[in-house]
């Protein structure tokens, strides 16, 4: 039973991959739960030039399917990630993706410079889907010659894998997906959360201090299936899907419809051993079915 994918020139030893933002940077984890070397990847949470502190709070909120959160990317910045949480993150043998984020191109590309010299990481994700920051993020992620020019000095920017991870705003995924691959990206990772709102009804006010947040959980799974379905037919690099995998099932539902890897984001708030659990989950499942590799899962969409 082979469990092990290939993502640009990364290989992993499992599909199974702690989505940005749920996970933090692994330390609550890997000290309480479990060893965070069994994923097949950590993705840290977004790291920009400098510190960030986010939108105020109340910035979570529970939905009857998932969550709405506008954490505004708070985040400890490049200079403490690479000194204080990376080698952390390395100790624990994990293999790390460092998600990154800006406000300009030249941002972007200095926190990708930033992060070059550091081995331990072993791949940049590009976030231009953020839907919760005033400037940055989501302005890349719905225009397709915006998304090509923060890609290509990205990748001028670090050699080994990148990543582009699109947001469910763009107008055509498979034209945003054929743009960021043109311009250098190894993979690209979707979906980001939904922008969507909720309300407390006595006090006439939103819940969110930022009025609006995004979308996430079982909720967002069937778009997020079809839109990595479109994707992984519109391109050639590995496509990493993300959106309410909660289960070992979804992850194999998602790689049927072509995705290579999944992350798994939302559920490690519902249950801290999800990720691990959904590990063990999908190879049972391979067993089970008779796969020798769960590689050939990949796509593998019987369409009518």
């Amino acid at each position: 039973m082979q469990l092990s994918v290939q993502i640009g020139k990364l290989e992993l030893k499992n599909p199974v991959i702690a989505a940005s933002g749920t996970f933090g940077y692994g330390e609550e984890f890997a000290e309480s739960f479990y060893e965070i070397a069994k994923l097949g990847a950590v993705v840290t949470k977004g790291i920009s030039l400098e510190p960030r502190a986010g939108n105020e709070m109340p910035r979570v909120i529970e939905t009857a399917a998932g969550m709405i959160n506008a954490i505004g990317l708070a985040n400890v910045g490049l200079h403490a990630f690479v000194s204080e949480k990376l080698p952390f993150l390395v100790k624990q043998r994990a293999v790390v993706i460092a998600n990154i984020l800006g406000s300009t191109v030249e941002e972007y590309a200095k926190v990708a410079e930033g992060l070059a010299p550091h081995e331990g990481v072993a791949a940049i994700e590009l976030n231009i889907s953020c839907p919760n920051v005033s400037c940055g993020g989501i302005a890349f992620g719905i225009d397709p010659k915006a998304a090509a020019g923060v890609t290509g000095a990205v990748r001028k920017a670090f050699p080994r894998t990148l990543i582009v991870k699109l947001s469910p705003q763009a107008a055509s995924i498979p034209e945003m997906a054929r743009a960021v691959e043109s311009a250098g990206a190894d993979a690209i990772s979707l979906i980001n959360t939904i922008p969507a709102m909720a309300i407390d009804a006595k006090a006439r006010r939103p819940v969110l201090a930022n009025v609006t947040g995004g979308l996430s959980g079982p909720a967002v799974k069937p778009i997020a299936l079809r839109m990595v379905h479109e994707a992984a037919c519109a391109v050639k690099i590995p496509v990493v899907g993300i959106g309410g995998i909660m289960t070992a099932e979804d992850a194999i539902e998602f790689m049927l419809a072509g995705a290579t890897a999944v992350q798994v984001g939302t559920a490690n708030f519902v249950a801290p051993m999800a990720a691990v659990e959904i590990v063990g989950g999908i190879e049972k499942w391979c067993r089970d079915e008779k796969v020798a590799r769960v590689s050939d899962l990949v796509g593998a969409l019987e369409l009518p």
